[in-house]
C-alpha cells in the first residue's frame, strides 16, 4: 500500500491508435503503470471473425509489435503494463510475451485474466433459465436470427489487482471494462478493500477519462482550434490518490492540452446517465466537479460509489449475412433528381435474396461553387444479403460502372480507389446481462497457478434519476440565430444500438440558457432523425452539461447498422451546427463565432 498517488499513463484508446504511443509514454514523464485499451465493441466484432478463422490467435498482434522493443526498459524501470489486447485469447498473448521476454533475456512476469469468454457456456446458461435478453429490445437470445460466434462478459478490475499483488509485471486481459484497466492498478497500489465504494468510484471515473487516450488531451474535441500543438496530441496520465480523487494530466513534452473542457468531453462520452454501472461499483456522477490544478492539470472529485449491480454485461456477436459498400459522386444542379434516378437504376431487377439496399446522399453542393469539389456530393450505396450468392449476382461494381453512359451527367467514382463487388461478412451485436455469479473471473499467473475473484457485494439496479424537462422555450428579448456550437461544446459516441451526446458550455453565464433551450422536444426539432426514437435526457449542473441517450439511432450496433456514421461519432458536431436563438449578451464578438474557452 502506498500513500502517494499512483501515476497511470494511457498508451492506446482503440485498435489502430497511434503506433508510437508506447514509445512516447516511456520517453515522457515517469509513470507507475501503463494501460492500453484496444477493444471497442466494433473492434470485438472484427476480432471475432479472425478468432473463428484461427483459434490460436484472436489477440491484438499490433500490441506485440508496440511492446517488443521496450521489454528490457519496462523490466529495468519496474513499470507495470495492463492491457485488454488479449482479445479472445489472453492466454496466447501472455505466452507470446513470455516467449519474447525470454528470447531477449529479460525477466518479466506475465499474467492473464481468464473467464470473460463465455461462448461455450451460452447453451448451458439458457438451459438453466437465463434468457440473455437484449438490453435494447428485451427479446431472448434464442429469438435472435444469428448464430453466436463470440460472447464475452465484462469483468471488473479485481483480477488485475490480484495479478499485480502476486508480482505480475504485465497483465493481459480480454473483455474487462475499459475503466478496469485503471481501477485494478489503483486498488492494488492503495490496498483498497472490496467495499471501498467511493475510492473505487473515483478510480472508475479516472479510468473512464483516460481510456480513450488523446480524447482527454484535445483529440476529437470541438474546441480543437484553440488546442496548442494539435498535430500530435499526447496521451493522458491519471494521478489517482488514496481517496479515489484524481488529477488528469499529460506528459509535459507532448502536444495537446488538458483542460476542464477536454476532461468534460470525455466524462460525458458513452455514458447512460448519472449512474455509471461497473462490475466493481456503481458510480454516481451527480456531484462530480472539475477544477484546474495548474498547467495541463485538472482535479476530478465528487464521484461517489455504491455496490455494483448483481449482473454484468455480455457482448454477443453473430454473423447475420454479408454486405457490399461503394461510394460514387454526383455534381452540380438538380442533385435530388440525379440521386432519385440513380436510386431507381441501381434498384432495378434486384436479385432474389437481397435484404436491404440503402442509398445515402452525403452532403449538398454549394449554391455558387468556387471549385468542382464544392459542387460535388457523395452517394453511398450499401447492399446486404443473408448469403454471398445474391450479392455476387448483384455485382455492385458492374452495376454502378454500367451507368456512365445511361444515367446522369456529372456522375463518377474515385478512380484511385476503384469499386468492389466482393461481399464482406456482416456482424450483429447482442448486448445482454448475466449474474456475476455465473461468470468465472480469475487471474492466471506465470506458474499456471490461479487466483479466483469472488463476486462482490451487490445491490439491485436503481433506475437513472429523472430530471424534469424545461417548462418551455426560454423567452429571449434580444437574440440572434447562430450555430449552437458558437457557445457549446459537444461529444457523442455509441453503446450498442444507442448513441449518446453530451453538450456543455464553458461559460457559467450560459448554463441557464443551455438547460432551458435543450429540451427533448427541441432536440427532436433540431434532429429530425430522432422522430420515432426514444430520447432520454439528463442534466449535469456541476459540468454545465445536458446529456441525451438516443435509443436505436445506431440500429442494433455499429458493426451492422446501415448508417454512414456507423457509431455516431459525428452526432455532436452535427448538433453544434444547428442554428438556435442565442442571447446577444452571451455571443462572442462579431466575427468570432468560435466557442469561448
Amino acid at each position: 500500500m502506498s500513500e502517494r498517488a499512483v501515476r497511470i499513463g494511457d498508451f492506446s484508446g482503440y485498435l489502430g491508435d497511434r503506433f508510437t504511443a508506447l514509445d512516447e509514454a516511456l520517453a515522457g514523464d515517469p509513470v507507475d503503470v501503463l494501460v492500453g485499451d484496444y477493444l471497442a465493441e466494433i473492434t470485438l466484432a472484427a476480432l471475432s471473425l479472425r478468432y473463428q478463422r484461427d483459434p490460436s490467435g484472436g489477440y491484438v498482434e499490433y500490441f506485440v509489435d508496440q511492446i517488443r522493443p521496450h521489454l528490457a526498459a519496462l523490466a529495468g524501470r519496474g513499470v507495470k503494463v495492463v492491457t485488454n489486447a488479449g482479445g479472445f485469447h489472453p492466454a496466447a498473448l501472455a505466452s507470446k510475451l513470455r516467449e519474447l521476454a525470454a528470447s531477449d533475456g529479460v525477466s518479466l512476469r506475465v499474467a492473464h485474466i481468464d473467464g470473460d469468454n463465455v461462448l461455450e457456456q451460452l447453451p448451458a446458461y439458457q438451459r438453466s433459465g437465463h434468457r440473455l435478453e437484449s438490453l435494447d429490445s428485451g427479446a431472448a437470445l434464442a429469438e435472435w436470427d444469428a448464430s453466436p460466434l463470440a460472447a464475452n462478459a465484462y469483468l471488473g478490475g479485481w483480477g488485475i489487482a490480484a495479478a499485480l499483488q502476486a508480482g505480475a509485471d504485465i497483465v493481459v486481459c480480454g473483455r474487462v471494462t475499459d475503466a478496469s484497466l485503471t481501477t485494478g492498478p489503483a486498488a492494488w497500489w492503495h490496498g483498497w478493500g472490496r467495499e471501498a465504494w467511493d475510492e473505487l468510484a473515483g478510480a472508475v471515473l479516472a479510468g473512464h477519462i483516460i481510456e480513450c487516450g488523446p480524447h482527454a488531451t484535445g483529440g476529437n474535441f470541438s474546441g480543437f482550434t484553440r488546442v496548442p500543438d494539435m498535430l500530435v496530441p499526447g496521451f493522458p496520465v491519471a494521478e489517482v490518490a488514496a481517496d479515489g480523487t484524481a488529477v488528469i494530466t499529460k506528459h509535459a513534452r507532448d502536444g495537446g492540452t488538458v483542460s476542464t473542457d477536454t476532461v468534460t468531453a470525455q466524462l460525458v462520452y458513452e455514458i447512460q446517465g448519472p449512474r455509471y454501472l461497473n462490475p466493481d461499483v456503481t458510480v454516481h456522477l451527480d456531484e462530480v466537479r472539475l477544477h484546474p490544478d495548474g498547467a495541463d492539470r485538472v482535479r476530478v472529485s465528487g464521484a461517489t460509489g455504491s455496490p455494483p449491480p448483481p449482473t454484468t454485461k455480455v457482448a454477443v456477436f453473430g454473423k447475420i449475412g454479408y454486405q457490399v459498400v461503394n461510394t460514387v459522386y454526383v455534381t452540380g444542379l438538380d442533385i435530388d433528381e440525379k440521386v432519385d434516378l440513380l436510386r431507381a437504376q441501381i434498384s432495378r431487377n434486384l436479385p432474389q435474396g437481397i435484404t436491404e439496399l440503402d442509398i445515402t446522399r452525403i452532403g449538398s453542393p454549394a449554391a455558387d461553387p468556387e471549385t468542382q469539389w464544392d459542387a460535388t456530393a457523395g452517394v453511398r450505396v450499401m447492399v446486404t444479403a443473408r448469403d454471398r450468392e445474391p450479392l455476387e449476382r448483384f455485382d455492385a461494381a458492374g452495376r454502378l460502372g454500367s451507368l456512365y453512359l445511361q444515367s446522369i451527367p456529372g456522375f463518377f467514382h474515385d478512380g484511385g480507389s476503384g469499386m468492389t463487388s466482393a461481399p464482406r461478412p456482416r456482424i450483429d451485436y447482442w448486448p445482454a446481462l448475466l449474474p456475476m455469479s455465473e461468470v468465472p473471473h480469475r487471474a492466471v499467473l506465470d506458474d499456471d497457478s490461479t487466483v479466483d475473484v469472488s463476486v462482490p457485494v451487490t445491490e439491485p439496479v436503481r433506475p437513472q434519476p429523472e430530471h424534469p424537462e424545461p417548462t418551455g422555450s426560454p423567452e429571449i428579448i434580444d437574440a440572434r440565430r447562430a450555430p449552437l456550437g458558437v457557445l457549446a461544446h459537444a461529444r457523442s459516441g455509441d453503446k450498442g444500438g444507442n448513441s449518446n451526446v453530451g453538450i456543455w458550455v464553458p461559460d457559467e453565464r450560459a448554463w441557464p440558457w443551455l438547460r432551458d433551450t435543450l429540451s427533448t422536444a427541441e432536440l427532436r426539432r433540431l434532429v429530425p432523425e430522432l422522430k420515432d426514437l426514444e430520447v432520454v435526457r439528463h442534466e449535469f449542473p456541476g459540468l454545465r452539461a445536458v446529456h441525451f441517450v438516443l435509443r436505436g439511432l445506431l440500429g442494433t450496433g455499429g458493426s451492422s447498422n446501415l448508417r454512414v456514421d456507423q457509431v455516431g461519432k459525428a452526432v455532436g458536431e452535427y448538433l453544434r451546427a444547428k442554428h438556435v436563438p442565442i442571447p446577444r449578451d452571451l455571443l462572442p464578438a462579431e466575427g468570432d463565432d468560435h466557442v469561448a474557452d
